[in-house]
């Protein structure tokens, strides 16, 4: 079967073309905000957060199940209201604001399963850090794989980039090889990760950008998420922005963003499978750039501009899959 049809005539392998091949249709995904906090929040690292992270910690976008109500009811009314926009569909549950395996083995077992209680929900994906990946948490995973065989467990890692520079600019608070070592036993443990990449950092050149994706393609890693920094109202990098605009915008242009996305494709290894090409930001927060605001023109733009260049994910890749 020749890329295009595998991707569904995607010039990239995407989460839709995934899930449509595996799962026999597309999977939407509802964000969750479970109460979790983070060693950046709480003070065990820092009290200040990533530079860049809002207040809701990444997940402005998602459904809080912290209300007086249970999680299992907040859950049912919403997948009732999703089912009656897309009926037959089935759902990923993203715990996706701040760092979700940071907590209590009972407290992790209790939300993870009462979101994969529901027949809806085919598979939970869990944001967290390298650096919060114990050996108890580790052994949870594989026996939520066991409990519930029909569903998978994927594990989003906050990677940004490889260059420890920007890393401790941003207040990522751990060395690229706790990231390795994450990444190998989860690997180990068949339990697939999805890397995130900020495009965009301060002081990161386009080279230095596709030395990240270059890195990734060496490791056993299963999905990514590209993502353009946004400049948010009430962070710290949004304080420095407003003092220093040309010091600390990201890309200017949606021109520009394309074709950087572009080239971190064209280096992708091809097998991997793109999770995220831009992202969202609330309207009220964001200070830059703007442009980010139309997702769909954003999408449009990058397809056109593939097309036209007949280009596709892995056309630059060097490197063999063989033996991942």
């Amino acid at each position: 079967m020749n890329n295009q049809t595998f991707w569904h005539g995607k010039p990239y392998y995407s989460l839709n073309a995934y899930c449509k091949n595996i799962y026999g249709e597309k999977l939407s995904k509802i964000a969750l905000n479970a109460g979790f906090t983070c060693p950046n929040r709480d003070g065990t690292l820092d009290r200040r957060g990533c530079i860049f992270c809002s207040g809701a910690g990444s997940g402005d976008f998602s459904m809080s199940l912290t209300s007086n109500q249970s999680m299992a009811h907040i859950i049912h009314s919403y997948l009732e209201q999703m089912t009656c926009q897309h009926p037959g569909n089935r759902y990923i549950g993203y715990f996706q604001a701040y760092t979700n395996t940071y907590a209590s083995v009972a407290e992790l077992m209790q939300k993870y399963t009462a979101v994969l209680d529901f027949p809806k929900i085919a598979g939970i994906s869990i944001a967290t850090r390298p650096d919060c990946l114990p050996p108890e948490v580790l052994q949870l995973l594989q026996d939520l794989k066991q409990r519930y065989p029909d569903k998978f467990i994927w594990v989003e890692l906050g990677l940004q980039t490889i260059h420890e520079k920007t890393a401790a600019f941003i207040r990522r608070g751990y060395p690229l090889s706790c990231f390795e070592d994450a990444v190998t036993v989860l690997h180990r443990l068949q339990i697939p990760v999805i890397t995130h990449v900020i495009l965009g950092l301060p002081g990161e050149s386009a080279s230095m950008q596709l030395q990240t994706i270059s890195y990734l393609d060496t490791q056993p890693i299963w999905g990514i998420k590209l993502q353009l920094l946004h400049i948010l109202k009430d962070t710290d990098l949004g304080l420095l922005y407003k003092n220093e605009p040309y010091r600390y915008r990201s890309y200017e242009t949606l021109e520009d963003y394309v074709s950087m996305v572009i080239l971190c494709l064209e280096h992708l290894r091809p097998d991997i499978v793109v999770h995220r090409l831009t992202g969202d930001a609330p309207k009220e927060l964001l200070l830059s750039p703007m442009w980010s605001l139309d997702k769909r023109k954003v999408l449009n733009t990058l397809h056109h501009e593939m097309k036209i260049h007949e280009t596709y994910q892995g056309r630059l890749y060097a490197g063999s899959i063989d033996t991942l």
